[in-house]
């Protein structure tokens, strides 16, 4: 339990370090996407795509039982969220949910891959989360943006 409190500790100073709670919902789709690229990146080499795939498929069922709007959600080999379903749908999905959910699903990720690991990547883990940010152009202005840059890794933050 007291691993995952620092999980949720984690993913909740990353939501908040990156203003994700007033982002707008497509460049909040943008950094969970990176986010999990990033993590995926991270972990596969210990733990393989085959393994973590199956993690990934396990969260996201989980995640759609309490959050529906992320029924639609699947994960690809290379770690790439496919969230088309979900992106087409954004002005029906409550914002509040769709950062609970994806709080859900970085908590559980980081929580199952530490205890595999006997915690062996979660300080890795925990600063490559925390290095996940969007480009300071993509933040959004007063009017709503055209649709914000992708969110990336930013380079030496380890």
């Amino acid at each position: 339990m007291a691993e995952r409190t620092r999980h949720e500790s984690c993913v909740d100073t990353w939501l908040e370090r990156s203003s994700a709670r007033g982002l707008p919902r497509e460049a909040l789709m943008d950094l969970f996407e990176a986010a999990v690229v990033a993590l995926w990146a991270r972990t596969s080499t210990t733990l393989g795509d085959v393994t973590l795939t199956a993690i990934a498929d396990r969260i996201l069922h989980q995640a759609a039982e309490k959050y529906p709007a992320f029924a639609s959600l699947s994960i690809d080999a290379d770690g790439r969220l496919a969230a088309h379903g979900l992106r087409s749908n954004m002005d029906a999905i409550n914002h509040l949910k769709l950062v609970e959910g994806m709080r859900s699903v970085l908590v559980d990720f980081l929580t199952v891959v530490g205890n595999l690991t006997a915690d062996l990547l979660t300080a890795d883990l925990h600063a490559e989360l925390r290095s996940v940010t969007l480009d300071a152009d993509a933040r959004p202005a007063a009017s709503p943006p055209e649709r914000p840059k992708a969110a990336r890794r930013q380079r030496g933050a380890r």
